[in-house]
């Protein structure tokens, strides 16, 4: 072997060598680890660690992530997301941008999470938890029942304060909130409500644009719409509310405590 080839073998394996954990990774497993690790960062009250492919809670109570389901029917996947799908869909913070199709960050709330954090609403498990908060203590003075888990109402409160300071342009939107606390499920499903869990808040009923209300086009595309100002969806996810104006299936006038999903 002359002393080329020895020094270009030895550049393969070296090449080779250094790329392999790239290619032997599953893909997005390193995405996956960090998503979940952002569960623990969100509800540092509630949850331990990550420990294998479980969730670990303060109180030893194990839930299994189950990985993403990238080949199941959208409609199948939102009706039974794992842990893992939380994640399957990036949130946006940016600019208002239409959301491309089924492209809904935060509709995926699997239910043995979140009945475990806040209750079962059915069962009696939420309304023991709830508090009341002044919703624009300066301009409107509603109280609102939210739940006192992981700092709900403490958020909205802070929420309150920087929204009860706009200019006046901005109340039309904001008052009367049109619903915090109520269990029930999501309209035309048998899916628990984030609403039922005393974390979600709907506001500008008379300025909302929601999906099932509007008419889809001859092929079943949705046209976005939006009324809500850019402002005040900012504030909202400051405080670790997302938006569903940004979802495709989009529903304007409500925001859920999701930190989870935020920076």
């Amino acid at each position: 072997m002359t002393s080329q080839s020895l020094l270009l073998r030895t550049a393969l394996a070296l090449f080779f060598a250094a790329v392999q954990p790239a290619f032997g990774q599953v893909a997005g497993s390193g995405e996956v680890n960090d998503s979940r690790q952002n569960l623990i960062r969100a509800y540092p009250e509630m949850l331990e660690r990550v420990d294998g492919d479980d969730l670990l809670f303060r109180d030893g109570t194990r839930l299994p992530f189950g990985g993403r389901q990238k080949d199941r029917p959208f409609e199948a996947w939102l009706a039974a997301p794992t842990l893992d799908d939380i994640f399957a869909l990036p949130y946006p913070t940016g600019d208002l941008v239409p959301p491309a199709k089924n492209q809904d960050p935060g509709r995926a709330r699997p239910a043995q999470l979140f009945d475990k954090m806040y209750g079962d609403c059915r069962k009696g498990e939420v309304e023991q938890h709830l508090t009341t908060i002044r919703w624009l203590p300066r301009k409107a003075n509603q109280p609102l029942r939210v739940t006192r888990i992981n700092g709900v109402d403490r958020k909205l409160a802070a929420i309150s304060t920087e929204l009860d300071a706009l200019p006046k342009r901005f109340d039309v939107y904001l008052h009367p909130v049109a619903g915090t606390y109520a269990c029930r499920v999501i309209a035309g499903t048998d899916r628990p409500s984030a609403h039922g869990h005393g974390i979600a808040i709907d506001i500008a009923l008379k300025h909302a644009h929601y999906w099932r209300w509007s008419k889809a086009s001859p092929d079943g595309t949705l046209e976005w719409r939006n009324a809500i100002p850019i402002e005040i969806v900012r504030i909202f996810e400051k405080h670790g509310f997302i938006w569903g104006g940004r979802w495709y299936h989009y529903d304007t006038m409500h925001f859920e405590y999701r930190p989870e999903l935020l920076p």
